[in-house]
């Protein structure tokens, strides 16, 4: 048997399957819920009750936003090619870039330069801006004022234990980027979800697949609703009667 060719997450055999050294059957079936199944997951231990509720918090807060691009993209998919629910699936989570739902990595990663650099807000802030780049995690097309996720994982943050150096480090940049730029932009639920996994203690590396994780039942609930109340379809005649073919020169 190969030293290297091992994994410690899961096993089946004939009689049982086995994740994280728990019987699945015996000892996680009915007993634990699905997020905190991911916590052990990836942790590699289960969560604290305050821990459990956090991480739900923000899946949920992550599920669906409406009829978003990544959203549109599932539901065209599936008028093309209804026979495939996984890839119209697929195609509601591979936009999760810059704009949409990707920032969750992206705040994370941020600040978490930030701290390890030991730059402090006004100072991580002012650099960004200097280098040209968005501040990740402010700013939201249609929560101009607050977002209304926001206070709800920072109070939930706050009652579990949970307020740690991401979030507060959020807090600070801001309010560093409203006094540099005059623009008082509120912190958004990718950018505070991103900072809440990241004091849970998840790499900066793997927040995306949480967000992945929730945006999963959004785009499987928009799918359901697209094989019942379609609008692909409709969707498609209209952009294909208002276009207007401009012919190259």
């Amino acid at each position: 048997m190969s030293d290297w060719l091992r994994t410690s997450v899961g096993t089946s055999d004939a009689d049982s399957i086995t994740v994280m050294g728990r019987d699945v059957a015996d000892e996680l079936m009915g007993r634990v819920t699905l997020t905190e199944l991911a916590f052990l997951l990836v942790r590699r231990r289960p969560p604290t009750e305050g821990e459990a509720r956090m991480l739900d918090a923000v899946l949920v807060s992550l599920a669906d936003h409406g009829l978003t691009p990544t959203v549109l993209a599932a539901r065209l998919t599936h008028t093309g090619a209804p026979e495939s629910l996984q890839g119209a699936i697929a195609a509601g989570l591979l936009g999760a870039g810059s704009v949409f739902l990707g920032v969750v990595e992206d705040t994370a990663v941020f600040l978490q330069e930030s701290i390890d650099s030991g730059a402090d807000a006004a100072t991580a802030v002012r650099e960004r801006i200097a280098s040209g780049r968005r501040v990740p995690g402010l700013g939201h097309p249609i929560h101009k004022v607050e977002d209304p996720r926001t206070p709800v994982i920072y109070a939930i943050a706050e009652e579990a234990g949970k307020l740690g150096p991401q979030l507060r480090l959020l807090r600070e940049v801001a309010e560093a980027h409203r006094e540099q730029t005059g623009k008082a932009l509120p912190i958004n639920g990718a950018g505070v979800g991103g900072a809440a996994l990241a004091d849970l203690g998840f790499p900066p590396s793997l927040v995306r697949g949480f967000a992945l994780l929730a945006r999963t039942a959004g785009v499987l609930g928009h799918i359901a609703e697209e094989i019942e109340h379609p609008i692909g379809m409709e969707i498609y005649k209209e952009i294909d009667a208002r276009a207007t073919y401009d012919p190259p020169a």
